[in-house]
């Protein structure tokens, strides 16, 4: 609910943007006699124009990538950037909702995992892991994303690409991780699961975390600054150069975007698939006598594993539309007239084809820059509303401020279990210190 509220403010307030840059626009650029005279007189924008490039010999376009032109140059584009300038206050409002509710959440999950004993498990700790990135992601590229729309920050814009990559490969692998993790605990339904974490979860978290590093060696190599001069001034661009040296350079070029999608958006959804369809078949195999008398035992795990598929469909949605976004502009490199976008957080140069709306791409290219990002602070609101002991976890820790909560002690049953003191009407587990009170208590 939650993330549908904040899902629907922020549409609102781009319609706004929208409507209001448009108004301005239409005032600001009347009907344009002489193009080239008024282009001198423009401030920089982020669309870099085809013939400030040309002159340079930093670029030419044609049917392919990089191909020489013999032909004139096209006429530039004759218009600003009105998306950008929509966005780039839509932008920075969500960049600090998202910084806030991100560094919160975020922060209280990895702290409810290092306090409590009974949540440190093979699951919670991928949980972890996926929270420890998202924090890093929003401690470094966050204030990137809104600094880079007001002030031009090539150098901020690398380490933007590098955090951005590195946290999709771990969210990518984590995800995976689970999945498989999920199957394994329905399928041995006899397994103990035990308190702390197993030294072979440990060196899976290590393997994927080195994993994430080594596939990033392309990127750090690949992406470079290039100096651009464009309307007289030098611009800083973090972007994949269109000449390579190596052969290996210019294959990942070629396959970059495929290789993105792939990897790091596909592989987990059809690890998830697989995984969860085997789990489903599993449960189903299981006989009635024999389900009746795991029920509890089975309920746990079915739950841990709702909450695993919940981040994995958030994970699909968060990050569709910078992947089909990225794809757009990968199959619309065939131009005769055309603008090259330049977008300064997804160091994307793109070819659009005549006929395509430029201002339709960047509306596309935001989007999925913002979402991606907003899949960075929905984890722990996910697994508040999925997970109830994520729940009654996530209370204990922010509302305990608010009130002292009231100790009761409930009977004990037989074997001395059941144990539990109430705070606010919501059951929480009780600790070492807590039972020993309570045995105390029943014992005079």
């Amino acid at each position: 609910m939650a993330t549908v509220i904040l899902f629907v403010a922020w549409m609102a307030c781009l319609m706004v943007g929208v409507c209001y840059q448009e108004f301005q626009t239409q005032q600001n650029f009347p009907d344009i006699s002489n193009p080239s005279q008024e282009l001198n007189q423009e401030p920089a924008h982020r669309i870099v124009q085809l013939d400030s490039i040309q002159n340079n010999g930093a670029l030419n376009m044609s049917t392919g990538n990089v191909l020489n032109m013999s032909p004139p140059p096209p006429s530039p584009c004759l218009s600003r950037a009105k998306i950008r300038h929509a966005f780039k206050y839509v932008t920075t409002i969500l960049s600090c909702v998202i910084f806030l509710v991100g560094i919160v959440g975020n922060s209280t999950l990895l702290r409810i995992i290092y306090k409590n004993k009974c949540m440190r498990n093979g699951p919670n700790v991928l949980i972890a892991s996926l929270a420890l990135g998202d924090l890093f992601y929003i401690l470094i590229a966050i204030p990137i994303i809104s600094i880079s729309f007001w002030l031009s920050t090539g150098h901020s814009e690398y380490i933007y690409q590098l955090v951005h990559l590195y946290r999709a490969r771990v969210y990518s692998l984590s995800l995976c991780a689970l999945s498989i993790d999920r199957y394994r605990a329905v399928a041995s339904w006899n397994r103990i699961r035990s308190i702390g974490i197993p030294v072979r979860k440990a060196i899976e978290l290590t393997l994927i975390w080195a994993v994430a590093i080594i596939v990033a060696v392309p990127e750090a190599i690949a992406f470079n600054l290039v100096e651009l001069d464009f309307r007289g001034q030098t611009i800083l661009v973090c972007m994949l150069p269109m000449e390579q040296t190596s052969d290996f350079m210019r294959f990942y070029q070629e396959v970059k975007v495929w290789w993105l999608f792939g990897f790091y958006f596909c592989l987990p959804l059809a690890c998830t698939g697989v995984f969860y369809t085997l789990m489903s078949c599993e449960m189903l195999s299981i006989k009635n006598g024999m389900r009746i008398a795991l029920n509890d035992h089975m309920k746990q795990r079915r739950e841990v594993a709702k909450t695993v598929f919940c981040l994995v469909v958030i994970f699909a949605l968060c990050w569709l539309p910078l992947h089909v976004s990225s794809i757009f502009v990968r199959l619309s490199a065939t131009v005769k007239r055309a603008c090259i976008l330049k977008n300064k957080r997804s160091c994307i140069m793109a070819e659009i084809q005549t006929g395509v709306n430029y201002q339709l791409l960047m509306v596309m290219n935001y989007t999925g820059i913002n979402m991606a990002s907003l899949n960075s602070c929905i984890g722990p609101v996910a697994l508040y509303f999925v997970s109830r002991k994520f729940k009654n976890c996530f209370q204990s820790c922010l509302c305990c401020w608010c009130h002292r909560p009231t100790l009761t002690i409930t009977p004990m049953d037989e074997k001395g279990s059941g144990g539990k003191w109430k705070a606010n009407g919501h059951d929480l587990d009780l600790d070492r210190s807590s039972s020993r009170l309570s045995n105390k208590y029943s014992s005079s």
